[in-house]
């Protein structure tokens, strides 16, 4: 059985690696740690320390109360995440991590002077586009059903009422995140941006991902996979093997 070798409140990484990259990953609504958990036993990331970022209101942190503002959590995270800077480090987020991981990535610039080698965002759409699919402050019935259609949530999960009661406020703070965000104008990244999206994902389609494109000063890619919104999983051996052949170019690069 795999034991955890660091872990702490916002942060657990599964396997360390002595040096090389971090690769710092924030999770979709409703979603811990854990599902970055196969990642670092993944061969094609052998050499790459997968840290999974943690938030309030799940797992281990169950017992805390969700953070449904991104003005709040972002500093937050900064301070959880900056003993860990102290080396070469890339962010990947997916969906709402995607804008989380975006957003920190800003505020590290602003208040520490530094950069994530990479950023990779996921099956979301870019910052400066408007959003109108406003879900966290719905009805319980409408938003149980549009749930079920993003095909995020285990069946065994959403069929359970007392797990979905225990998850439901943690869910929709986290996407309150997205629904409540007030983008605001900065100068480009100048890091490069890479885009992940999902070829059958009708949620986030390929025009709002070239969007990304405007948020850096170096280069863009996109890359899409087989798969809905939630491609991570459907395809996450083609993921792995994107994220590590980006990431191998920034070793080499720096080594």
């Amino acid at each position: 059985m795999l034991t955890v070798s660091r872990s702490t409140r916002w942060m657990v990484t599964h396997r360390q690696v002595s040096s090389g990259i971090r690769l710092f990953c924030f999770p979709y609504a409703g979603g811990g740690a854990s599902i970055f958990r196969s990642w670092s036993q993944d061969s094609m990331l052998s050499g790459v320390e997968v840290c999974a970022v943690q938030f309030p209101g799940r797992e281990a942190r169950i017992a805390e109360s969700p953070v449904d503002d991104l003005r709040q959590l972002v500093p937050l995270l900064r301070e959880g995440l900056e003993p860990y800077l102290d080396r070469p480090f890339a962010f990947f987020g997916h969906s709402i991590g995607a804008l989380v991981s975006f957003e920190l990535a800003r505020e590290l610039r602003r208040t520490c002077g530094i950069a994530p080698y990479h950023l990779f965002v996921s099956g979301c759409p870019a910052p400066h586009l408007p959003h109108s699919e406003r879900m966290w402050d719905l009805p319980d019935d409408e938003f149980f059903e549009r749930l079920c259609r993003f095909n995020g949530t285990p069946p065994d999960v959403l069929n359970h009422p007392e797990l979905m009661d225990l998850m439901l406020p943690t869910i929709r703070a986290d996407l309150a995140l997205r629904d409540r965000y007030d983008y605001r104008d900065e100068p480009p990244m100048s890091c490069p941006i890479t885009a992940f999206g999902g070829m059958a994902d009708t949620h986030v389609g390929c025009a709002m991902l070239q969007a990304w494109r405007q948020h850096t000063c170096e280069r863009f890619q996109l890359w899409l996979f087989q798969g809905d919104h939630f491609f991570i999983r459907s395809s996450q051996g083609p993921v792995l093997e994107a994220l590590s052949s980006v990431l191998s170019w920034h070793q080499k690069a720096s080594g």
